[in-house]
């Protein structure tokens, strides 16, 4: 490892039409994939959707303004096409915050040459991501007037589980996918 192992090989914050343009297939793709989702019993609407595994992979691969984009307007989109509008425009910033967070935690890792352990940081990151980009639906405590406990246990709790489940499973398997073609085109 060297001296600038910690630092990004490129602004984190950077917007080029590569990030416009991955930003919106990735939010394309996550309102489209979303879509085919099921809401977990006895929670307040929180869904199993395996399509999140997409936020921190494009955060991952693209970086933070991407990330960012694909999380909240892919979630905004999936909310109107399913009817609740922009009532729950919070969980669209949270999902937005899980691609910011994996962009900013990607992109200050090392490069890891071993693929297994290269899998296994990716997942870790991706979870890391999800449980604090998550933390941003706190504020159903005053958007919906819950308490705390009901927060915790039927809306944070509930999503952390599912979608950490899609991360720690999908995004390291989508990131194998890229990892041959980024080589081929040299990012």
């Amino acid at each position: 490892m060297n001296a600038d192992a910690a630092t990004p090989r490129h602004s984190v914050w950077e917007i080029s039409s590569r990030t416009v343009v991955f930003g919106a297939v990735g939010a394309a793709l996550y309102a489209v994939l979303g879509l085919f989702s099921f809401l977990i019993p006895g929670t307040q609407s929180v869904v199993v959707r395996p399509a999140f595994a997409l936020v921190p992979f494009f955060g991952k691969r693209f970086g933070v303004i991407a990330g960012f984009f694909v999380g909240f307007v892919g979630n905004a989109i999936i909310d109107l096409l399913q009817g609740s509008g922009l009532t729950y425009w919070n969980w669209s910033v949270a999902n937005g915050l899980v691609g910011a967070f994996a962009g900013l935690i990607f992109a200050y890792l090392p490069p890891i040459r071993s693929e297994g352990v290269r899998l296994v940081v990716t997942a870790v990151g991706a979870l890391v991501a999800t449980a604090l980009g998550l933390l941003f639906v706190i504020t159903d405590i005053w958007v919906q007037g819950i308490d705390f406990s009901t927060f915790l246990t039927l809306n944070y709790g509930p999503a952390l589980l599912s979608d950490g489940i899609a991360v720690v499973i999908l995004t390291p398997a989508l990131d194998a996918l890229w990892e041959p073609l980024s080589k081929r085109t040299g990012r």
